[in-house]
């Protein structure tokens, strides 16, 4: 029945006409279009109330699940519920935690308490981090001292027993510390249902994750037109560092291939040059407030001279791209999505090509839980964000990948983070 469904609706695969261009390199200017500019000006990180309820939320995860206490390193969990990441904290191994407890005091409420465990030197530093808490409490440790003692005071019924959630990123040696001082305790990572809350992202992270995946396209479609036969991946790489740069976003840039380059998912680490008969692929990304995007396209330039057959796997990559959106909406499991992408490429003899899973999760990390792939049994829910990025890859020949990401809107629908600025690719030619 679905391939009968697939066959109806996708098949045969949309001819796309390819278009009589002549162009002339362009100039070496690297400037960047007034609206590219101004695209994300108006956004704005999240607000201190939203870290609140974050932490609140929390603090009632933890006392339903019986548990002590939450704790993180500086990261992307830390960053959430906190505003504490690894740019204004950088690992060392002097550990400096964040320690979250809840306070049932208010019988009708529970809310978080919030702790910094800090070198003691270094107190007056981690004094001016942006902790997103009015009355944060500084647990200080010495260096001739056990740092992980001078978590007790937070964690006062963890010395004799109860269960502590560290971050699932944390390093061994944190999680071996944290065991030693408290042996009687549970430490383990966070479960399901601490997990989830980062998840589903809110109104407010998804607005910044549109922002930074819209302005991502218009700089690749930016860096398309200064593009010529003849240019190097290194080269326009650069091109669009400088666009993401221009539009303000931070730490930008892209894995850039061309041609047979493109056939290693993860690049050659050589620098070809554009051929006229090559395909460039461009996978991007950048941060905006903490959100990073994440969106590949692969296209021609206009005078390139692109054959039936590229095209036909062009093609078959867009149809799968979009097989899997239209699949994905709220209570469908994962690893449907990944098969109905697969499962049309099969119908044009290209699935064995197709060697990575379709998608990732995306918000604070560019891949994060949870991912879409062949065994995965998530089942989708609101505020769910993912990758939809199939590709093909022969080796030696040709790769061709398409990247959107999307999210499950309030009405169980998928809705793309580039839908603001047209969406996916429709042709070679129009990334």
């Amino acid at each position: 029945m679905l391939v009968g469904w697939l066959a109806l609706n996708f098949l045969p695969i949309h001819a796309v006409p390819q278009p009589q261009y002549h162009s002339v390199r362009p100039s070496e200017s690297t400037s960047v279009s007034i609206g590219l500019a101004k695209h994300c000006s108006k956004a704005v990180p999240i607000s201190a109330a939203e870290f609140h309820s974050r932490q609140d939320k929390l603090a009632q995860t933890l006392h339903a699940l019986n548990a002590t206490a939450y704790i993180a390193e500086p990261g992307a969990d830390a960053l959430y519920y906190a505003n504490l990441s690894m740019s204004s904290w950088k690992l060392s191994e002097r550990p400096l935690l964040l320690v979250i407890t809840p306070d049932a005091s208010d019988s009708e409420l529970v809310k978080a308490k919030v702790s910094i465990l800090t070198p003691k030197f270094e107190t007056a530093r981690a004094r001016l981090l942006p902790i997103a808490f009015q009355d944060v409490t500084f647990l200080e440790w010495a260096e001739e001292a056990n740092p992980y003692e001078m978590v007790k005071p937070a964690l006062a019924e963890a010395d004799a027993a109860g269960t502590i959630f560290v971050d699932g990123h944390a390093r061994h040696f944190i999680v071996d510390g944290l065991q030693s001082a408290f042996p009687t305790a549970t430490v383990k990572s966070s479960p399901t249902e601490i997990r989830q809350l980062r998840e589903r992202k809110s109104k407010a992270e998804l607005e910044l994750m549109k922002c930074a995946n819209e302005a991502t396209v218009l700089a690749i479609r930016e860096t398309r037109k200064k593009m010529y036969i003849g240019i190097r991946e290194s080269e326009t790489s650069a091109l669009i560092e400088a666009a993401f740069k221009g539009a303000g976003l931070k730490d930008g840039g892209c894995l850039t291939l061309f041609g047979e380059n493109a056939a290693l998912p993860h690049g050659s680490g050589a620098d070809r040059k554009l051929g006229v008969h090559d395909f460039a692929l461009l996978d991007c990304g950048a941060s905006l407030h903490g959100y990073p995007s994440d969106v590949t396209r692969t296209f021609a330039l206009n005078d390139s001279q692109i054959s039936a057959e590229q095209k036909r796997i062009w093609n078959a990559v867009w149809g799968a791209q979009n097989i899997a959106f239209t699949t994905a909406e709220a209570g469908v499991v994962a690893k449907r999505i990944d098969k109905a992408a697969r499962l049309f490429l099969s119908l044009n003899g290209l699935d064995q090509y197709f060697t990575h899973r379709l998608g990732h999760g995306i918000g604070l990390e560019g891949h994060e839980d949870p991912y879409i792939n062949g065994g995965s049994e998530t089942v989708l829910k609101t505020g769910h964000s993912f990758s939809d990025e199939p590709g093909v890859y022969i080796e030696g020949d040709i790769g061709v990948r398409l990247e959107d990401c999307f999210y499950i809107a309030d009405d169980g629908q998928p809705v793309y983070l580039t839908a603001g600025v047209g969406g996916v690719a429709t042709s070679p030619w129009e990334p």
